[in-house]
C-alpha cells in the first residue's frame, strides 16, 4: 500500500486525529495566552519583576518534553491533563517576553497624554497600552503555536490526543507495512496544521492590527 492508498483508507481517523491535535494546540494557546498576558501586565513596570517572570518561563522551557510529561503522569494520570498542564508551561515564554517587550515600547507621552485627559490606570492599559503592545503580544503567540503544534505530537507518550500516536505507532512497528506510512501521515498533517494556524494569525493580525500601527 503506497501513501496515497493509505491516506484513502485511513482518512476519516486521520482527521479525528488532525482535529483533536488542532483542538488541544488551540485550548492549550488560550490559557497559555491569558497567563502570559496577565504575567506580562503584572511584571513590564518592574525591571526585576519581568527579568524574573522570563527566566522562570524559559527555565521550564529546557525540561524535555518527555521527562516533563512522565513527571506530570503520577500526578494527574494519562491523557489530556499531562497533555495540557505540558503544552500551557511550554507555551508560556514566548508570550510572556512579548507581552513586557510590548508594553515597555509604548510612547510614554501617549501613556501621558491618557493620563492628562483622565483615564484611569485600567482605562490607559485595556484601551492604549495593550492595543499598542498587541502586533508584538500576537508575534509571542504565532511562535508559540508553531512550538506547541511539535510539542504536542510528543504527547502521544502519555496517551495523549492528537497525531502523535500515528508517530509513536508508526516508530514502534518499523518494517511493518504501513509504519513508514504512518510516520509520514502525523509528520505532515502537524506541518499543514501548523501552516494553517499560522495562516489564521496573519488574518487575525490583519483585522485587529490598525494601519498605523502595521506602518
Amino acid at each position: 500500500m503506497n501513501f496515497w492508498e493509505y491516506l484513502e483508507s485511513r482518512h476519516q481517523q486521520l482527521l479525528i486525529d488532525a482535529y483533536q491535535h488542532a483542538s488541544v494546540v488551540l485550548q492549550c494557546m488560550v490559557v497559555a495566552t491569558a497567563l502570559g498576558v496577565l504575567i506580562g501586565i503584572v511584571t513590564y513596570r518592574s525591571e526585576w519583576a519581568g527579568g524574573l517572570a522570563t527566566t522562570v518561563t524559559s527555565t521550564l522551557l529546557t525540561f524535555p518534553a518527555l521527562a516533563l510529561i512522565g513527571l506530570l503522569i503520577p500526578i494527574v494520570g494519562l491523557g489530556v491533563p499531562p497533555t495540557v498542564i505540558a503544552l500551557t508551561l511550554y507555551g508560556l515564554l514566548p508570550i510572556v517576553r512579548n507581552a513586557i517587550v510590548g508594553l515597555r515600547g509604548v510612547d510614554p507621552a501617549l501613556v501621558d497624554a491618557a493620563t492628562g485627559i483622565g483615564m484611569s490606570r485600567l482605562t490607559r492599559l485595556v484601551r492604549v497600552e495593550l492595543p499598542l503592545a498587541w502586533p508584538p503580544i500576537l508575534t509571542g503567540i504565532r511562535v508559540s503555536t508553531q512550538m506547541l503544534m511539535g510539542i504536542a505530537a510528543i504527547a502521544a507518550f502519555a496517551s495523549g490526543p492528537g497525531l502523535g500516536n500515528l508517530i509513536f505507532r508508526g516508530i514502534a512497528s518499523l518494517g511493518s507495512r504501513n509504519a513508514l506510512n504512518q510516520v509520514l501521515a502525523g509528520t505532515l498533517g502537524i506541518v499543514v496544521l501548523a501552516l494553517l494556524f499560522d495562516a489564521a494569525y496573519v488574518l487575525i493580525g490583519r483585522l485587529t492590527i490598525s494601519r498605523g500601527i502595521r506602518a
